[in-house]
């Protein structure tokens, strides 16, 4: 990997010969020429028929696709205070619910509809794996703020979005007992992936 970049740096390899631009929908590849097909949070925003149509078209026998993601609940934890941390997050994913997208639900799902899709018979689906980590109130507040729920509300409340963020930073840092939003907290999610491998 570290050879080709050198190479590439110094002209010795065309770029395009290692990058590819294009949608899930539409894959920039010759037929059965791909042996690992990956996207990691992004797989519920694909249109399932034609992404499956792709990995039909794309992959080698025996090639395999393997896709992550999470579900949007999180668990927070400082101290002995982890229940009343993750009910403020969950207070404010409920207010956010009526602009949850439908490939959100998707993604919390487990891409189950798509998973199910698969044609292939060698499929399996990891349902937890839970990672810690530990981040700043503010970055959490940060994490919240990509979700596209949050972004579609703020679309509608351009001036109500950055406000219920800062007062769930405000409830944060009160249930902690802490002042600076650079103290870390521990934030839990919930990854899972779907595996699947074509035959021969």
């Amino acid at each position: 990997m570290v050879g080709n970049k050198a190479r590439r740096e110094h002209g010795l390899v065309p770029h395009s010969q290692y990058c590819r631009v294009g949608v899930a929908e539409e894959l920039p590849f010759p037929d059965a020429s791909v042996d690992l097909l990956t996207a990691a949070s992004a797989a519920h925003w694909f249109n399932p028929e034609k992404f499956l149509t792709e990995v039909k078209r794309t992959l080698k026998p025996h090639g395999c696709i393997a896709l992550l993601g999470y579900v949007d609940m999180l668990k927070l934890s400082y101290g002995h205070c982890e229940d009343r941390l993750t009910g403020i997050y969950k207070e404010v994913q409920s207010f956010l619910l009526p602009y949850v997208n439908t490939k959100v639900a998707a993604a919390n799902s487990k891409l189950q509809h798509l998973f199910d899709a698969i044609p292939f018979p060698d499929k399996k689906r990891v349902e937890s794996i839970p990672v810690k980590t530990h981040i700043s109130v503010s970055e959490v507040v940060g994490f919240i703020e990509t979700f596209s729920y949050y972004q579609a509300y703020r679309r509608v409340e351009p001036e109500a979005g950055p406000a219920l963020l800062q007062n769930m930073q405000t409830r944060f840092l009160e249930a902690m007992g802490v002042s600076s939003s650079d103290t870390k907290i521990e934030i839990t999610l919930n990854y899972f992936c779907v595996l699947a491998c074509k035959p021969l």
